[in-house]
């Protein structure tokens, strides 16, 4: 399998604080990659480097071959970023917004027009396509945001919390297409969220991210072993040392 991202030594600096301290990880073809660390620990950094919005101290990120810092436009044409502060033009419907960022990318007109409408039935958003996005459930909302992400059909996707405030089966639902996604058509996925229960159910591997360093690096079973937790949560919590949590169980 071919490495579709690559994170080599990535170290972001602001001031004289580091956030992010020479992370290193590959994302294969195929792959889900789940990236976990406590609030503060540097995975949304990480993730804005990766994308191209925040510029390195040092390292570099690779998207299908190109560099993020040396051919950004190349590697961004290759790449799906979705992240909890992105929002939706409100004075827009669904298929307004899929159109406006797929011609962004400079999709070709007759296979935008028919990516847009495979991505609306596909993310069951037929229902509201004509209904303006400030009128729109946040389970709606997180549907046509992640299509937003898709439109342009990248061979990489990385996703920032997608289920965060959505429904069991709002959850359900992008959870599913995130597996399709990899497994079925061989995109290669980062996944951050603090849900563990979902980490389990679909990462390949994971990264763990604390205090800016990369912690761990491997598969849920190598945690755990590493830890001697029986748990993931109980992994988790015991290599990054989080006092905050005491675990009964």
């Amino acid at each position: 399998m071919s490495n579709l991202i690559e994170a080599r030594g990535l170290t972001k600096d602001f001031g004289d604080f580091r956030a992010v301290n020479e992370v290193s990880f590959t994302v294969e073809k195929g792959e889900i990659f789940g990236l976990l660390g406590p609030n503060g620990a540097g995975k949304t950094t990480t993730l804005r480097m990766i994308s191209g919005l925040l510029s390195p101290t040092a390292g570099e990120a690779t998207i299908n071959g190109f560099s993020m810092q040396q051919s950004q436009m190349n590697a961004r044409r290759s790449l799906g970023f979705l992240t909890g502060d992105m929002d939706l033009y409100r004075r827009l419907n669904p298929r307004e917004v899929l159109m406006y960022f797929g011609k962004l990318y400079e999709t070709p007109k007759a296979e935008l027009e028919e990516r847009v409408e495979r991505l609306i039935e596909a993310f069951g958003i037929t229902s509201f396509v004509d209904r303006h996005c400030e009128k729109l459930s946040t389970g709606q909302k997180q549907r046509v945001s992640i299509a937003r992400t898709l439109v342009h059909d990248p061979q990489v996707v990385v996703l920032d919390e997608p289920t965060t405030g959505l429904d069991i089966m709002a959850s359900e639902f992008i959870l599913q297409f995130i597996r399709k996604m990899a497994k079925e058509e061989g995109k290669a996925l980062i996944f951050s969220t603090h849900n563990l229960t979902e980490v389990e159910r679909l990462c390949d591997r994971i990264a763990v991210v604390h205090q800016g360093n990369l912690v761990y690096l491997g598969d849920i079973d190598g945690i755990k072993a590493e830890t001697g937790a029986a748990t993931l949560p109980k992994a988790f919590f015991e290599l990054v040392q989080d006092e905050t949590f005491s675990l009964q169980n």
